[in-house]
């Protein structure tokens, strides 16, 4: 007797995103490199996979505070104090490292208050459906991070009305803003950094169109925070100069290399969010011996020391971009320490992936859907603690690539901005 179970997997399976992930991985079982476990971590940012040692290029931890032994024993100290676990829904209590951890990123970040979430994902999925009624409007950037659009997905099921308007384009989000008044308020969302490109956008001349349409901007910085603004604050204050009339996400794991993310924001704001964000009140906490890491690392950031650690990164990244620009790639982003190669179709890009795997050195291998379909990428994500070795090993494997697999030209970037 067949149970309902097998008909849901078979029916997932029968589904457009599942058909075309599983026909990939068929025709690429050994290039397919996705859901891939690391054996071990060693020194640097050596990984061991499927038995290979190799470089990891795809680390989101650009600092490399997670070999640092101070967050190391940080989160040691947390686990002897604390425990390895809250015990229960912040809505109910909190450990006195959160409100510390709270307090400090507030003032590092300039900005009133701020409140932690168990992840960036989180906060979009809690924040954004929780802060808009019936009477009001959003607009998202097509290119947003999925968790973003995940989080107007909800607001829509709450009869919240929703548009996107054209990546980085204000003159668009004006068109879209005044095509759906009347609205109470508006909310408009972006990303700091683009993910999957490492490009920015113009965000004072969105944060104008916001205030001019009574919309409140909605700024995703995961992937600035750390590595981008006077002592890595992120991409908005140095932007706009303020944060009015601006929420701000951030994210506490990649260059924090600790776990959560949090939302920037005015101290009233701050209350309002735990009381509409359901994923503030029905998510595990962040456990408290990180909440001790992340106090760890703002001292760091805010130290003189950041200084050295930015300047090793930027060292590195300057090192990879031009280097793969005189080799002739089509390269994306490179103000941030996600860089990514432009290939081409799906077939071409993951036989890519691989070719650099072979010669000791992981990239990840974008396909559809995470970017336009026939503008795959190698995402190259640049740490402080690589080694000009590892980054010209990487430039050798690149260039050895352009004989085997083709690979976009230059002249490729007009078409896909």
């Amino acid at each position: 007797m067949a149970l309902p179970i097998n008909e849901l997997t078979a029916t997932l399976r029968r589904t457009g995103i599942g058909r075309y992930m599983e026909h990939f991985e068929a025709l690429f079982p050994v290039e397919h490199l996705k859901d891939l476990v690391v054996d071990e971590i060693g020194p640097g940012r050596e990984v061991v996979i499927d038995g290979q040692r190799v470089v990891n290029f795809g680390s989101d931890s650009f600092l490399g505070l997670d070999r640092d032994p101070r967050v190391q024993e940080a989160i040691r100290h947390g686990v002897d104090t604390w425990g390895t676990h809250n015990g229960a829904s912040r809505a109910f209590v909190s450990v006195q490292a959160n409100i510390e951890a709270e307090e400090k990123i507030a003032d590092w970040l300039g900005t009133e208050a701020a409140l932690i979430y168990p992840s960036v994902t989180l906060a979009n999925l809690g924040a954004i459906p929780g802060v808009v009624g019936k009477a009001d409007f959003i607009a998202v950037d097509e290119y947003a991070h999925n968790s973003i659009h995940d989080g107007v997905r909800l607001a829509k099921g709450g009869g919240v009305r929703s548009a996107t308007f054209s990546h980085s384009d204000p003159a668009d989000l004006a068109r879209v803003l005044h095509a759906n008044r009347p609205y109470r308020y508006a909310l408009v969302g972006v990303d700091g950094v683009y993910s999957m490109s490492g490009v920015l956008p113009p965000l004072a001349d969105l944060a104008a169109v916001c205030r001019a349409n009574n919309a409140v901007f909605y700024v995703d910085d995961a992937h600035g925070t750390g590595v981008l603004g006077p002592h890595g604050i992120g991409t908005v204050r140095d932007a706009l100069g303020s944060y009015d009339n601006t929420l701000v996400v951030g994210s506490l794991s990649k260059a924090f290399s600790c776990l959560g993310g949090f939302i920037g924001c005015p101290a009233e704001l701050q209350k309002q969010l735990k009381i509409h964000s359901n994923t503030y009140i029905f998510g595990g906490p962040v456990p408290p011996p990180y909440l001790e890491a992340i106090c760890t690392v703002i001292d760091i950031l805010q130290s003189g020391e950041y200084d050295r650690l930015i300047a090793r990164l930027r060292r590195n990244l300057r090192q990879f971009v031009d280097g793969a620009v005189q080799l002739g790639l089509a390269v994306l982003g490179g103000l941030t320490p996600i860089t990514s190669v432009l290939v081409g179709d799906e077939a071409s890009t993951l036989k890519a992936g691989k070719f650099i795997f072979d010669r000791g050195y992981y990239v990840q291998s974008v396909i559809f859907p995470a970017v336009p379909y026939h503008a795959g990428m190698l995402r190259v994500q640049i740490n402080s603690n690589h080694t000009t070795e590892q980054v010209n090993g990487l430039l050798d494997a690149f260039a050895e690539l352009r004989g085997d697999v083709p690979l976009a030209g230059p002249d490729a970037l007009r078409m896909s901005a």
